[in-house]
């Protein structure tokens, strides 16, 4: 099953599809790359993505656990490197609810996020930056 339709809108912007929900995301050039920066750049869906992956595995592994997550916040940082431009360094910076997590919920909950799909399918050349703040 197909996934996502993108349509090119000219002026270095995309309209994103997903295909079984028909939501879509606009992408921008940002404004460091001749782009307008009105929206997320392909580098920012990127790393966003992978925040919203650990996320959801963390979500996954909570509620198998009776651990409540809900608020948790996270703050993207992308570092961007040039020659060939590409996605250095993606820092995650985890805002956690003030419950209280024993230490093994803590491994639980930072192991789910550091082994999730997008995490693990990015080059071990772009370092992951995690921070958790309990």
């Amino acid at each position: 099953m197909k996934t996502s339709k993108i349509v090119y809108q000219g002026s270095l912007r995309t309209e994103s599809t997903h295909l079984q929900s028909g939501k879509t995301i606009i992408t921008d050039a940002p404004t460091d790359n001749n782009g307008k920066g009105e929206a997320f750049s392909p580098t920012d869906l990127l790393a966003t993505s992978l925040g919203c992956c650990m996320l959801t595995i963390m979500g996954i592994v909570a509620g198998r656990h009776h651990l409540n997550i809900d608020g948790t916040s996270i703050e993207i940082t992308k570092i961007m490197a040039s020659e060939p431009r590409r996605v250095a360094e993606i820092i995650i910076e985890f805002t956690m609810p003030k419950n209280s997590y024993s230490d093994k919920d803590k491994n639980l909950l930072e192991h789910a996020a550091h082994t999730c799909p997008v995490a693990k399918s990015l080059s071990s050349e772009l370092k992951q930056t995690v921070i958790f703040n309990y």
